[in-house]
């Protein structure tokens, strides 16, 4: 077994999954298990400066061994793996040349990986998949790119013979909830320029994410006994319902792709007299993003305005930018990571990220970062798996893409 596939294995034996409700960076102390269990791997490998800090982020360095200046690159993936699934007893499976056909993830609950519903399987026939047992994610999101970065550090600190400048790793804690940057210093990280490992399949290579906002709109209703409430009611679930069929019906995940933005009402909860809606706001131009806003803004002064005032309140809160203007001053980085995909027979796919990364955070603190691929599909699920051959090209790709710096 490969370097990468036998620390893949290992690491999401792990669960750390990540919380929204804490107020506390990590969210679970689960986290730091594995962040030590790197470090330790990382001093023995022979790296320096290893640390884990208070806030369970890994960082550690590969000495340059030029004589000459180069840039410091930074690769930097997350620990976490996401609430929205169980990451806990992950009992992953190597499924050996695969043949084409409908993966048995779990024949007791009858839950088969078909290529019926995933088609993207069929370009995996006779490649070595790894799946899940179907009652957990398989934390391919981001411990993928966790093993393919550790694959590399190893590569690189046992051949001191091959050329290389400053190579800073960095692993980061709850991600998955939004504040995998929130306590990463871009000063104490050491690099000048980064790249995060936390992509899908083999060949995605992205500069560009969404502008995000959060909303939350809290209204305050009237209840009155339904057989006297004639003019004197204001149902609370009624007009929550109302505000949601004042967005644009389409502009809604379930129908947008590729640079189309949304509004996604994640959670609705409450009772005639008090309704809670929480929203993501998510689109790549910014124009177009803010004027999501405001419609997002007029539609509750809308109802403030038919209802009485107060009766809408709305906390809107920008989350991350598109990392894109960051990243133009440097496309260097694109054009390096293009270069070595097809220099290893990798088909690079320049797309949009319909979601947001470390990388955009930390662009906008200072170090552009643009995403490389993982190999892994169907993130945050039961049917999340990822190819082992894929999983072997991206660390050769990082492996190439440091080789490059030091030219």
């Amino acid at each position: 077994m490969s370097s990468v596939i036998d620390k893949f294995l290992r690491y999401v034996s792990y669960d750390t999954t990540s919380v929204y409700e804490a107020q506390r960076i990590p969210s679970t102390d689960s986290q730091f298990v594995l962040a030590n269990l790197l470090a330790k791997e990382l001093r023995e490998m022979g790296a320096l400066d290893v640390r884990v800090d208070e806030q369970c982020y890994v960082m550690g360095v590969i000495p340059s061994n030029m004589d000459r200046d180069v840039p410091a690159l930074g690769l930097i993936a997350h620990m976490d793996t996401a609430p929205s699934f169980s990451g806990n007893g992950v009992k992953p499976r190597i499924v050996k040349d695969y043949d084409g056909g409908s993966i048995c993830l779990n024949p007791d609950l009858e839950i088969h990986l078909k290529p019926e519903e995933f088609p993207e399987l069929l370009d995996y026939v006779g490649q070595d998949l790894i799946v899940t047992d179907g009652t957990t994610l398989l934390g391919a999101d981001d411990k993928a790119g966790v093993a393919e970065i550790m694959a590399a550090a190893q590569y690189f600190l046992t051949h001191p013979e091959v050329p290389h400048g400053k190579i800073c790793i960095g692993f980061t804690p709850d991600e998955e909830v939004g504040r995998g940057a929130d306590g990463f210093s871009v000063e104490a990280f050491g690099a000048d320029v980064a790249y995060t490992v936390d992509g899908g399949a083999l060949g995605e290579l992205e500069y560009e994410n969404f502008n995000a906002a959060s909303g939350r709109v809290r209204i305050h209703g009237k209840s009155i006994h339904p057989g006297s409430s004639k003019g004197a009611m204001k149902n609370a679930i009624l007009m929550g319902m109302e505000f949601q069929t004042m967005l644009p019906a389409f502009d809604n995940p379930m129908y947008t792709e590729g640079y189309e933005g949304f509004y996604h009402l994640s959670q609705f909860s409450g009772d005639v007299e008090t309704v809670v809606l929480d929203y993501i706001i998510r689109d790549h131009n910014p124009e177009k993003f803010a004027r999501k806003k405001h419609l997002f803004l007029r539609a509750a002064d809308f109802l403030n305005g038919k209802y009485g005032s107060g009766t809408v309140e709305v906390e809107l809160t920008d989350s991350y930018y598109n990392m894109k203007e960051k990243i133009l001053p440097h496309m260097y980085l694109i054009d390096r990571a293009k270069e070595a995909m097809e220099e290893l027979e990798i088909t690079p796919k320049i797309c949009p990220i319909r979601g947001g990364t470390d990388g955009a955070r930390l662009s906008y603190m200072g170090l552009p970062c643009p995403n490389l691929c993982t190999g892994g599909h169907n993130f945050h699920g039961r049917y999340e798996y990822i190819c082992v051959q894929s999983m072997e090209k991206v660390t050769q790709l990082l492996i190439l893409i440091g080789k490059k710096f030091a030219q």
